[in-house]
């Protein structure tokens, strides 16, 4: 697959155009998100297959629950409905399951598969799964700035001793060690928006935008965006001598 001078490790999908994809075919919402659900599966087994260390998708924002109440009813067994069905599949292929987001806020049917779902593979060693779920990025590190501002108060660290270091290894993807930052994002449907989702990680990613929506978004458009990215020439914010 092309020259890889970089390495996709860490790959994070905005996976937005469920509603829209439904809507043009004069299907119900919900319509969309089951199709949507589906793709999952193929888009986790595509991107297992071209080595990619960590994948998260932003499966359910913390500002999501604002949607009808007979939507979010439906996208909080999503997971339910996902794992019964996938399950038998992402064992298969060595995928470990992670959800980071505020999980003791979901209803317990769904908390108790999310759980059930990284317990049991716990001990796979492939591709790690990453789905965010109930998960916002400002809230996240705002709840790493309190339990930061709590050290100071007890007297166990210093100000002077708070570091970008220290804030990393308190959000919710700190267990991903040197994969914590996404290296791409792509997002779906055509927006172009970050929409809360990873601000402090995404800090120097690559972003990529699909004008499909997310059920039509296919391995082979996968592919492309990741031959794209081994091409892009990344400084971090440095300068390179060749620019000049």
């Amino acid at each position: 697959m092309a020259d890889k001078k970089n390495q996709l490790n860490h790959l994070a999908i905005i996976m937005d155009g469920n509603g829209r994809w439904a809507t043009k075919q004069g299907k119900p919402r919900i319509a969309g998100h089951y199709e949507g659900m589906n793709n999952v599966e193929r888009i986790t087994l595509a991107a297992n297959q071209l080595g990619i260390k960590v994948l998260s998708l932003y499966a359910f924002s913390t500002e999501n629950w604002g949607r009808p109440k007979e939507e979010v009813a439906y996208l909080m067994n999503l997971p339910v409905r996902f794992f019964d069905k996938f399950m038998p599949t992402l064992m298969k292929e060595n995928v470990k399951v992670n959800i980071m987001g505020y999980l003791n806020e979901l209803p317990s049917k769904t908390y108790d598969v999310v759980q059930r779902a990284m317990a049991e593979t716990a001990n796979n060693s492939g591709l790690i799964l990453n789905f965010a779920f109930n998960y916002g990025s400002r809230r996240e590190i705002t709840t790493a700035v309190k339990e930061i501002a709590t050290l100071v108060e007890t007297g166990s660290i210093t100000s002077d001793e708070i570091s970008e270091k220290m804030i990393s290894q308190r959000l919710m993807t700190a267990s991903f060690g040197k994969y914590s930052d996404p290296d791409l994002l792509i997002r779906t449907s055509g927006e172009q928006r970050i929409s809360n989702f990873m601000l402090w990680q995404l800090a120097y990613s690559e972003l990529a935008f699909s004008k499909k929506n997310w059920p039509d978004f296919t391995r082979e458009d996968l592919e492309k965006f990741v031959i794209d990215f081994q091409n892009r020439h990344r400084r971090f914010g440095k300068v390179d001598e060749s620019d000049s």
